[in-house]
C-alpha cells in the first residue's frame, strides 16, 4: 500500500493528530470472521473522516473516536484505502441466486422456466 501508515503507538497517534485536518479520511483493516461469513472476503476496510476538534483534548474526532481511540481500536491506520480490498459499506458479491430483478427481468422477456414458478 502507499502512503502513510500510523501505528498504535503514543508516537503514531501523536503523528496522526498532526497530520489530520477537518475533511480528511483514513482507512482501518477489518478480518472478518471466516467460520461465520465464509462467502465473505477475509479483510474489509472501513473509511473515517474526522470532522472536528475535541473541545477538551484537542485531539481530531471522527464520529465519537479520537484519533488515539481510533488507532486503540482499530490497529494500523492508512492513508490511502487498500488495494484490492472492498469496502465494508459496500454490497458484497453475489454466490447464491440471481437476484430477484435478474428473475422478473426473465419472467418480462417471456423466460418463465428461468425465471421461476410461484406455484
Amino acid at each position: 500500500m502507499s502512503g502513510r501508515t500510523w501505528e498504535p503507538t503514543k508516537r503514531g497517534a501523536k503523528d496522526l493528530n498532526r497530520w489530520l485536518s477537518k475533511g480528511k479520511t483514513v482507512y482501518t483493516l477489518r478480518n472478518v470472521a471466516d467460520a461465520y461469513q465464509t462467502y465473505e472476503d477475509a479483510q474489509l476496510y472501513s473509511a473515517h473522516t474526522f470532522d472536528r476538534q475535541s473541545r477538551l483534548t484537542g485531539e481530531w474526532m471522527t464520529g465519537h473516536l479520537s484519533a488515539s481511540g481510533l488507532l486503540a481500536q482499530e490497529g494500523k491506520v492508512y492513508e490511502k484505502p487498500p488495494v484490492g480490498v472492498r469496502n465494508i459499506a459496500t454490497p458484497g458479491r453475489q454466490y447464491a441466486a440471481p437476484t430477484s430483478q435478474q428473475a422478473l427481468d426473465r419472467l418480462h422477456a417471456g423466460d418463465r422456466k428461468k425465471a421461476g414458478s410461484r406455484r
